[in-house]
């Protein structure tokens, strides 16, 4: 390898090898027992979760069913399945019949959605006990259980036209279920309080990009080679 600019080639050097060095930082459990990745991909989830309690807006959606009497069928691949789920329609006040792996529902329709986002509201803020005791179950499994019956439901409205039902079931299954079972034992944080951090880590990212660019950038001009734009040549 021959060094046509030991002085690119130099700075290039140096840039790496400090690249290098702060990677080999990042992948070290110096954050409170934690890498850097993991140290971010946490703090990134509790500001995500302190901008996603959606809860009291889908509530109000949830009231324009209120009273509002539904039936219907689902079918599960397997009867366990659906006897799990069917506790959960019980415990909600509905009538819940199984067939071989087939559920049938009959009750009020608001009264249902209102149990799922009570559900919801403890998960998110990370109270599992309420509904592991309700239900004498996991309390994600719980949750996981409503999400699937709600959005088999969802398709089966949607098939009848039923579409402002539909829409109020895809809202709490979008902003209230999947926030409440992602983010469930996660402390969330407003974005506000931990500005400075979030602009940090943000300036740091662009900024360790551009570093690993500059390095090879310069080694390469140290080495000779570089890019240029290819002229095309005009045929006679």
């Amino acid at each position: 390898m021959i060094i046509k600019n030991k002085k690119m080639f130099a700075i290039g050097s140096f840039a790496a090898t400090t690249f290098l060095g702060v990677l080999l930082l990042i992948f070290s459990p110096v954050f409170s027992g934690k890498n850097g990745l993991q140290f971010a991909d946490d703090s990134f989830n509790r500001l995500s979760k302190g901008s996603s309690y959606f809860i009291p807006k889908v509530a109000i959606s949830v009231e324009t069913l209120a009273g509002k009497q539904f039936k219907q069928e689902i079918k599960y691949d397997n009867a366990k399945d659906a006897a799990s789920t069917a506790k959960l329609f019980l415990a909600a006040g509905a009538k819940a019949d199984v067939k071989e792996s087939t559920l049938s529902i009959e009750g009020d329709f608001g009264a249902i959605l209102r149990s799922i986002l009570a559900d919801s509201d403890a998960m998110f803020k990370n109270d599992g006990k309420f509904v592991s005791d309700k239900y004498g179950m996991d309390e994600k499994t719980a949750m996981k259980n409503w999400w699937t019956a709600l959005t088999m439901i969802e398709k089966n409205m949607k098939k009848a036209k039923l579409i402002e039902e539909a829409k109020v079931i895809n809202e709490v299954n979008k902003k209230a279920i999947e926030p409440a079972y992602n983010f469930y034992k996660i402390d969330g944080q407003k974005v506000a309080d931990h500005a400075g951090m979030l602009s940090g880590l943000l300036v740091f990212y662009v900024a360790y990009t551009l570093w690993w660019g500059y390095s090879i950038f310069y080694l390469f001009d140290g080495l000779g080679l570089s890019m240029k734009k290819a002229k095309v040549r005009k045929e006679a």
